[in-house]
């Protein structure tokens, strides 16, 4: 099962790109990884079961995925306040009124109104943690110094890996390491010793599946990863299954579904935008792209995200142009992901349509090869979320 990766961001020494490495390495090669080049990393794409059966033990048992090459970043100010009001001014979500201890989907706009990147932000009381994309997070820091510094420090956590554990066995799993795991529900976070160290823990993944995301000092992050590991029902996954869950779970991968064309109207984020951020809210706008995002909102977008059924077993990919029909002359929109989803036992992808070809059970027609080949609108996720709420 083919994957397609970014290839982006390393270091540069002698002409000669260097791939980082993420704390876990020396533990993806002993348990057999085959490596590849990732957002500028030497990442496990997957282990000795492969791709489809390392995806089925995810949704049957729990999985354990290194996300080390992630950013991590802190941001501090006076107060909670002082930094949510600050960082409201980039991210078009309602962030004041984010409980202590919750965390939130949102995402980078740009002053057209596109996707710059996603990300996660939790609020922890006295300070705003946040997870941003591998390919990004260079940009994102930058970014963030440059528009909130001095009054906001920003400060990139490198002294820490990121592990997940996905799969509806990951809260026993997790709470043999400590309880209090099991009590906490989707998009908790806390801080939880596990493995002698001080971990923050999310309740929250990319899989569609229940799961956590454990934030753990890379001195003990083989350690941890190891001892989840040794229980019978956590297999180690690479990014192969990773991208074919996400796909069935209807979840963006920038650069792919989302970007800074898109804006998050036409992607189908809306519901990540809060209404005290749309008009008449209580603190309407004031980020970048406001005016093209709000008025999307209200007047609906010219194009939409969709899930989309190709007949047969061939999977559409990446960049497959989609026309209205077998004979149009003109392409009307582009698969932005697509491959095989193992849970269903059939092709799945993600693309752009006209608004008015959005709706469910439409058909629309993709070109491999010189051929046209239908395929069916559908609603997202192809795979319910099992999320514990």
């Amino acid at each position: 099962m083919p994957m397609r990766l970014n290839f982006v961001f390393g270091i540069n020494i002698g002409g000669n790109m260097t791939l980082l490495r993420t704390p876990l390495h020396a533990l993806h090669e002993k348990k057999g990884a085959k490596m590849v080049p990732f957002a500028g990393y030497d990442m496990p794409v997957q282990y000795s079961l492969g791709v489809l059966k390392e995806h089925l033990h995810t949704r049957a048992h729990a999985g354990l995925f290194d996300v080390s090459h992630m950013g991590q970043v802190v941001l501090r100010g006076r107060n909670y306040h002082t930094v949510a009001r600050a960082l409201e001014t980039l991210v078009p979500v309602n962030i004041l009124d984010l409980p202590h201890d919750r965390q939130r989907y949102g995402f980078f706009t740009t002053p057209e109104g596109g996707i710059s990147d996603d990300l996660m932000l939790a609020n922890r009381g006295d300070h705003i943690f946040m997870v941003v994309n591998a390919g990004c997070k260079i940009d994102d820091i930058a970014y963030l110094k440059r528009q909130l510094e001095p009054e906001i420090t920003v400060e990139e956590i490198t002294n820490r890996a990121l592990l997940a554990l996905q799969g509806p066995a990951a809260e026993v799993v997790l709470a043999e390491h400590h309880p209090m795991v099991a009590g906490m529900s989707f998009m908790d976070v806390k801080t939880v010793p596990l493995a002698g160290a001080e971990c923050w823990v999310s309740r929250s993944g990319y899989t569609g599946e229940d799961g956590y995301e454990i934030s753990v000092p890379v001195a003990v992050a083989e350690d941890l990863a190891q001892a989840l590991l040794q229980h019978p029902e956590v297999e180690p996954i690479g990014l192969g299954a990773r991208d074919s869950l996400r796909l069935e779970a209807g979840l963006c991968l920038y650069g792919h579904d989302i970007d800074t064309a898109s804006s998050p109207v036409e992607a189908g984020l809306a519901w990540a935008i809060q209404k005290s951020r749309r008009a008449q809210g209580d603190r309407a706008g004031g980020f970048p792209g406001a005016e093209r995002i709000l008025n999307q909102l209200q007047q609906g977008p010219k194009s939409r995200r969709v899930g989309l059924l190709p007949e047969g077993r061939a999977p559409m990919r990446e960049g497959v142009p989609l026309f209205a029909s077998a004979d149009a002359d003109s392409a009307i929109g582009v698969i932005t992901s697509g491959g095989f989803g193992p849970s269903l036992n059939r092709p799945v992808a993600m693309g752009y349509v006209p608004a008015d070809m959005a709706a469910v059970d439409t058909q629309v027609f993709g070109e491999i090869r010189g051929k046209r080949l239908p395929l069916t609108v559908v609603k997202l996720p192809f795979i319910p979320a099992n999320f514990k709420r």
